[in-house]
């Protein structure tokens, strides 16, 4: 639901609520908040609330560590998880500096310029995110351990599957926030969980996307387990993949949604150090249908790109690659990017590779470009990307490259 400042004003007073946490991220996504009382909010609208962005990574040091915070009333959601009675909302905020202009690390207002950008070419883009994530149980001091919840399979039922009612309570609580889960089973790894969201628009996706972390953490922690998002929790199973689907909402020439994948995969090992922004990641590409190569195909799982069985509405190109210690911000921004690109320069789709690229043999895969191998190879190959520098401000560059 969509709020005015107005009515978001006239909600806080009739439902009681107490506290509003203003939301945002920092440049790996990590989300920060700050909480304020209902007699601050309209500061909060008219001006922003100051904080000390001194100790958030790439938010500055404590020369230039003023920063505000703007909350977006179009984004008011309520924190079931907290009291009734006495109630907690979120919004997400824009961050700007103190002089009121935009500050160059903020993600979400990346996202913004990118799908206005793309609106001025008549690109809507949309979007869908499909997370996994493992179950792990505490240990007697409450602190996770690598034990996962149960030895279940892909799609396996309870009683293996013991995930079932975690699941089910995190779909709920989404639901009373206003996000919509179209999905969810047991993963293929022990104790490895999946839910699907259902596409919105980039922004909307993206806010939806670092919600539902936060909302599978909280549910998994109120229920004496730890969710993890990592890359590759456990070595020898299959590591969290973070799926992003990417469709367009007019599809009227079929060539315009062929491009923007050619822009996808054209871009797409420029791009990695973003989709697969820790060391962990590069153990978790090239196994368990993982991808290593830049290829697409239709519903085929070993690509880097997979058209799934779909039509009309539906039609998209699944991205692999990515993991969740992925910004989505960062990640729809580049895509949009890269789509766009490919679309403006009409550029051709290669030939899909209709072949399992596990097995495939080495005389054949020598045919296909590399991702990146590490975290080194990735910074590298964006920090000498064009495409990436008229894309990322050079200051999140800067910090992703660990400079």
């Amino acid at each position: 639901m969509k709020y005015t400042q107005e009515e978001v004003l006239e909600y806080v007073r009739e439902e009681d609520v107490r506290f509003i946490r203003l939301t945002f991220c920092d440049v790996f996504g990590i989300q920060k908040n700050i909480a304020i009382t209902p007699r601050e909010l309209p500061r909060a609208f008219s001006d922003g609330i100051s904080f000390d962005a001194s100790a958030i990574s790439g938010f500055g040091d404590e020369a230039h560590s003023d920063l505000l915070l703007h909350p977006d009333p179009d984004t008011l959601m309520p924190l079931p998880w907290r009291p009734e009675h006495g109630r907690v909302m979120q919004m997400l905020s824009t961050v700007t500096r103190s002089d009121g202009t935009p500050f160059p690390c903020d993600t979400r207002t990346l996202l913004k310029k990118a799908v206005a950008d793309a609106r001025k070419d008549g690109c809507d883009f949309t979007f869908g995110a499909e997370q996994e994530f493992y179950l792990f149980r505490l240990d007697e001091d409450g602190k996770p351990t690598k034990l996962p919840i149960d030895d279940a399979a892909y799609m396996d039922i309870a009683p293996d599957d013991r995930g079932e009612n975690v699941r089910r309570e995190i779909c709920l609580t989404l639901e009373q926030m206003g996000i919509c889960p179209e999905s969810s089973h047991h993963e293929e790894g022990p104790g490895q969980n999946e839910i699907d969201l259902r596409y919105a628009d980039a922004l909307t996706a993206a806010d939806e996307a670092m919600t539902f972390r936060r909302t599978v953490r909280t549910i998994a922690h109120r229920n004496g387990l730890a969710a993890d998002f990592s890359p590759k929790p456990l070595g020898n199973a299959p590591g969290n993949g973070f799926h992003i689907n990417m469709s367009l909402r007019s599809l009227d020439d079929p060539a315009v949604f062929s491009s923007m994948i050619a822009g996808i995969l054209k871009y797409a090992g420029e791009m990695t150090l973003f989709l697969n922004p820790c060391d962990d990641s590069y153990r978790r590409l090239g196994s368990f249908k993982a991808p290593k190569f830049v290829s697409w195909s239709r519903e085929n799982r070993s690509q880097l790109v997979r058209l799934p069985a779909a039509s009309g509405e539906y039609r998209r190109a699944e991205l692999r690659s990515p993991d969740p210690m992925a910004n989505p911000y960062l990640a729809f921004t580049l895509m949009i990017y890269a789509g766009l690109s490919g679309i403006q320069s009409r550029l051709p789709l290669p030939a899909p590779s209709n072949l399992n690229l596990y097995s495939a043999p080495p005389e054949v895969l020598a045919g296909y470009e590399k991702l990146p191998e590490n975290y080194p190879a990735a910074c590298k190959k964006a920090a000498a990307s064009e495409f990436i520098r008229s894309c990322i401000p050079s200051e999140i560059l800067d910090i992703y490259c660990r400079k």
